[in-house]
C-alpha cells in the first residue's frame, strides 16, 4: 500500500513497506517529448550519482530503476530529518553531527559531485548516522565555485532553520569538510558569501 512521504516540485515520493519510490511527475507546461526526455534523462542522472556515492557516504541503497516509468526504488530509511531533529540534541552533539556532515560533503566533492540542495530537510538521521538523500538537482563538477556555493546554500538552511546556533554549527561543517581543495572552496566561500552581502545592501 503506497503512502505519499512528500511531494516536491519535480517528483512525488511515496513509501511503500520497506521501500521508497521517486517518481518523477510530468509537467502539462512542457513539449511532451521534451518532458519524457527530460524526466528520464534526470532519473538515469540521479540514479548513477547515488550509486556512485554509494560506497564513499551514508545513501539510500537504491533497489531498481524504471526509465519507463521515471521511477527509482529505494530502501526506506528509518529515521527523522535533521531539520526536524538537530535542535533537539544539546550543542555538542550537534556540533558532532555538523562536523560528520561536512566531512561527507567533501567526500561528495571529491567524487567531482556537487549535491545542488544541501539543506537539513535533504538529510535523514537514522542510528546516528546523516543519510543524504534527493540528488535530484545534483550533477558532475570539479568547479570550485561549484563546491563553494554548495556550501553556501548549506549555510543559508542551517541559519534558516537552525538559528540559534547556526554560527557554531555551520563553523563546524567547515571544520569537518575533507575536501582535497579545501583551502580553495574556503577561499571562494568568502567571495560567494560577500556577494550576498553585497546584494542585501
Amino acid at each position: 500500500m503506497e503512502k505519499i512521504l512528500a511531494q516536491a516540485a519535480e517528483a512525488v515520493i511515496l513509501q511503500d513497506a520497506d521501500k521508497v519510490i521517486k517518481r518523477r511527475i510530468s509537467k502539462g507546461y512542457r513539449l511532451k517529448e521534451l518532458d519524457e526526455k527530460l524526466r528520464k534523462s534526470r532519473t538515469r542522472s540521479e540514479a548513477k550519482i547515488i550509486e556512485k556515492l554509494k560506497d564513499k557516504i551514508s545513501v539510500p541503497k537504491i533497489i531498481k530503476v524504471n526509465e519507463k516509468d521515471k521511477e527509482i526504488t529505494m530502501d526506506f530509511i528509518s529515521g527523522k530529518k535533521l531539520s526536524d531533529n538537530l535542535d533537539d540534541f544539546d550543542l555538542k552533539k550537534q556540533i558532532e553531527i555538523c562536523t560528520e556532515l561536512g566531512k561527507e560533503v567533501g567526500k561528495i566533492h571529491d567524487l567531482g559531485l556537487i549535491h545542488g540542495d544541501l539543506t537539513t530537510s535533504n538529510m535523514i538521521l537514522s542510528d546516528n548516522k546523516v543519510y543524504f538523500i534527493d540528488f535530484g538537482l545534483a550533477f558532475h563538477s570539479s568547479r570550485i565555485e561549484d563546491m563553494a556555493v554548495d556550501l553556501h546554500l548549506l549555510r543559508q538552511a542551517l541559519e534558516a532553520k537552525h538559528f540559534s546556533n547556526w554560527q557554531k554549527l555551520f563553523e563546524a561543517v567547515l571544520n569537518g569538510y575533507s575536501s582535497k581543495d579545501k583551502s580553495k572552496v574556503l577561499a571562494q566561500l568568502e567571495k560567494v558569501e560577500s556577494r550576498g552581502r553585497y546584494k542585501e545592501h
